[in-house]
């Protein structure tokens, strides 16, 4: 077992990829079809709770599975731990993330930022317009960014808090928020993705940003079009209470357009391309510090004191960013969006992540990944079968890799030679690769992007997939753009 010619490795920057050439494809095909049929079962066994924990458990039978298969295949157990941790490590940075938005949760609520937010926003975003209102902010503020997961954990909060006093449904306003952050992680020159995508294609930033702006506009203003239609068609309740909402709110917290300067300078950090955990970490701080200035009984009402001291401000704000924090409304919608889960409440979705990363790493380190990549790659011979089997590929592994970037790095890798083979130029890879690789990563609850925003935004994958229309159409659109030969760029003739 501890001889093991069978593998190889290729390092493409920070990613592995692991080759067996013992493993069949079917051997490779066995733990992802037992996993699929145990996520089926015990969705179909615990719904909506799935995700408390036996989601969790059955990603480590999944790996179980693999393993068996790898020891069939001369692969060593300490292999796969090594993949495993490395695997583990790699989320490390989206680990401390989620939990420095939990924290930034807990102080934009007591220091009123959330609820100020949430206090203009009724004024001027009513139901007929906010859902492409929400789409369009969200994808200002990405490109701006050049980071889904910050505008997720920024303005997506507070737009679901909006969406919450509107009655308008949490998934259409999730679906809204991440097709607007999702258009700007693509486009922004500052997003880690588009610059990884060209990388692996063998082209440059700006051209691959140019040729993809074909398929990516288009399917942008599909998604916009479709939002208006639903706003134009909505009819919700949330409405009629809008002035008594506004009243309530104003009696809870201290409104002030001031508290706008803690969401400005965290999205300014991210711009000057500020590492996004220091950022999450100084709009926490200061959030803290402006909620003892305008919020200083709720302050001291978590912390059970009559008067504010330094110890009182210190266990409300300790509370407020480790635990649950709840702040007393009679108005029943107010008190669900007046409550936070802290550090605490990221804790399911980072149990989560490291169970799907348990998963995808003994799938890589058997070779199972580059299996499954290399016998798509032959299905096909036509131009358009090349482009299909390379969409097919990332979200595949998106799924049993759980993880965006080998979802961009083992296709970029694997499909590199075939294109040129094709005389298709790179531009035609990278660009696939983005409206495959990149956008369906949200659309799978166990993927590292599908946990971060629906623990952030507490709506879950299966609420708010139909609706998060521009990350569902997007392959798609490449794939018509393929059939047609619409700016399907060659290359020259040698």
């Amino acid at each position: 077992m501890q001889d093991q010619e069978n593998l190889s490795e290729l390092k493409i920057q920070d990613q592995k990829i692991m080759e067996n050439s013992e493993l069949s494809i079917f051997e490779a095909v066995i733990p992802i079809i037992i996993l699929v049929g145990l996520l089926a079962y015990n969705v179909f066994i615990f719904g909506d709770d799935s995700l408390s924990g036996s989601n969790q458990f059955i990603l480590l039978i999944g790996g179980a599975v693999a393993a068996i298969v790898g020891f069939r295949n001369r692969v060593s157990f300490s292999r796969m731990m090594d993949e495993v941790a490395e695997n583990v490590k790699s989320t490390s940075s989206a680990i401390f993330i989620l939990l420095m938005v939990g924290a930034l949760a807990g102080t934009w609520l007591v220091s009123g930022i959330i609820p100020t937010m949430i206090y203009y926003g009724l004024q001027i975003l009513n139901p007929t317009i906010f859902l492409p209102a929400c789409l369009i902010i969200c994808a200002v503020i990405s490109v701006a960014t050049g980071s889904s997961w910050t505008t997720s954990a920024t303005v997506g909060i507070a737009l679901i808090g909006i969406a919450g006093a509107l009655d308008i449904s949490l998934g259409m306003t999730a679906g809204a928020v991440l097709s607007g952050a999702y258009f700007g992680d693509k486009m922004s020159p500052m997003s880690d993705t588009t610059n990884l995508a060209p990388a692996m294609a063998g082209t440059d930033l700006f051209t691959h940003i140019k040729y993809m702006s074909y398929t990516t506009v288009p399917t942008f203003i599909v998604t916009l079009i479709i939002f208006i239609i639903i706003g134009l068609t909505l009819t919700v309740n949330g409405d009629a209470d809008t002035l008594a909402m506004l009243a309530d709110i104003d009696k809870a917290f201290n409104i002030s357009p001031w508290l706008f300067l803690v969401p400005v300078m965290v999205i300014g950090l991210i711009i000057k391309k500020t590492p996004p955990l220091i950022a999450l970490l100084a709009g926490t701080l200061l959030a803290a510090i402006f909620a003892l200035f305008f919020q200083p009984q709720i302050i001291m009402n978590i912390a059970g004191a009559t008067e504010l001291t330094f110890n009182s401000a210190y266990k409300g704000l300790m509370t407020a960013i480790t635990v649950d924090t709840a702040i007393a409304t009679d108005n029943e919608i107010l008190a669900k969006l007046f409550t936070a889960g802290g550090m605490a409440k990221m804790m399911g979705t980072i149990w989560l992540i490291l169970c799907a990363m348990v998963f995808g790493g003994i799938m890589d380190a058997i070779g199972a990944l580059a299996k499954i990549s290399s016998f798509m790659l032959q299905l096909f011979d036509s131009v358009f079968g090349l482009f299909a089997s390379t969409v097919c590929t990332c979200i595949g592994l998106n799924f049993t890799a759980s993880d965006q970037y080998l979802a961009i790095v083992v296709p970029g890798k694997m499909y590199s030679k075939a294109f040129k083979e094709k005389c298709l130029a790179p531009e035609n890879l990278s660009r696939t690769l983005e409206d495959s690789g990149t956008v369906t990563s949200v659309l799978i609850p166990w993927n590292t992007c599908g946990a971060y925003h629906s623990g952030v935004l507490g709506v879950s994958v299966g609420e708010y997939f139909i609706y998060a229309i521009f990350n569902w159409l997007s392959p798609f659109t490449t794939l018509l753009f393929a059939a047609f030969r619409i700016k399907i760029r060659q290359l020259a003739a040698k």
